[in-house]
């Protein structure tokens, strides 16, 4: 980990629905000092675009960094309608319930989609995006600049479920799934793009000793998580039987900054936005030599998660939580 710590930190931007994973990421984030935090952007996901906002915002400043700009994005997949929140996994509020005092702070004046453009064209080749939920703000982007893909660092995904059943249903992960259209969009479109789906971030577990562990540590937001991570607890309980919670979102952090605890194998990557299949992402493997073009043919290849150092990732989470 020292290795990291001799560069300059990168210049990140959360795309985010807060979320109770998401919340763990950000503070995750805010105490890591190989990333500078310029920006978030805030989707619809685990609560509505509204609410993602509002808790954006909340946990900047709890964190003590207000001054973080946040940019609120799309209230709906880039199909329109209603777009699917998962507030029984994270609470109404999507932060397990804990129903905080609202923010000071306010929303900047600029949709998600021009402050991604204007930050990546501020700083050409420096900015990496963490997406943590549907990809509709950075399909805008592209749309809005066509030179967006070709100037971003990096656009760590967390997403999928290849080689994996979903989460939503046997064929789709969830951000993946909120809004299929933009997921297509990104993974096409030329950017250095890393996905860490749900084959990886399954073997990522807190466990109710590892959640005692957390509560009991002299981490900064120790108290703060514990808590938001009761209702999550008591949801993967109910729903899978698990005593303890997934750490979906921290372990896409941990592919930022520490892509070394992974191996990827790279492929183009394709999504399915209609039918019962909606939203399975399928990644051409090059297992065989194609006769004739297919929809895959003609695009960079993304790079997939494919194997991970699970006691480091775990060692990594827990460090940064935990320090007091």
């Amino acid at each position: 980990m020292a290795n990291s710590l001799l560069h300059e930190p990168q210049k990140l931007i959360i795309d985010t629905d807060p979320g109770i994973d998401d919340s763990i990421t950000i503070m995750m984030a805010f105490e890591s000092p190989e990333v500078e935090i310029i920006g978030m952007t805030t989707i619809f996901g685990n609560v509505t675009t509204q609410g993602a906002t509002h808790n954006a915002l909340l946990l900047c400043e709890l964190a003590g960094h207000q001054n973080v700009p946040v940019a609120e994005g799309s209230p709906e997949p880039l199909k329109g309608g209603i777009p699917r929140v998962a507030d029984s996994i994270h609470g109404s509020d999507g932060l397990g319930n804990m129903f905080l005092a609202p923010p000071k702070a306010k929303k900047i004046d600029k949709f998600a989609s021009e402050f991604l453009v204007e930050k990546v064209s501020e700083y050409p080749g420096q900015v990496s995006v963490l997406a943590l939920g549907p990809l509709t703000n950075l399909a805008l982007a592209i749309k809005r600049d066509s030179s967006f893909a070709s100037k971003v660092k990096k656009i760590v995904v967390l997403g999928g479920s290849v080689l994996a059943l979903g989460n939503v249903n046997p064929a789709a992960e969830a951000n993946i799934y909120g809004d299929p259209e933009a997921a297509d969009i990104v993974f096409t479109s030329g950017a250095n793009i890393v996905v860490v789906g749900l084959n990886i971030t399954t073997q990522i577990k807190f466990t109710d000793a590892d959640l005692l562990e957390l509560k009991e540590s002299r981490g900064k937001y120790a108290h703060l998580l514990s808590n938001m991570c009761k209702f999550y607890r008591d949801w993967h309980v109910n729903s899978d039987g698990f005593y303890g919670i997934f750490l979906h979102d921290p372990v896409s952090f941990v592919a930022l900054v520490q892509p070394n605890l992974f191996t990827y194998k790279k492929g183009v990557m394709r999504v399915e936005t209609q039918g019962i299949c909606e939203g399975h992402t399928i990644m051409d493997l090059g297992l065989k030599k194609w006769n004739t073009s297919n929809p895959w043919t003609g695009y960079s290849p993304v790079s997939v998660a494919w194997t991970v150092n699970v006691d480091e990732v775990l060692r990594f989470i827990k460090e940064r939580l935990m320090k007091s």
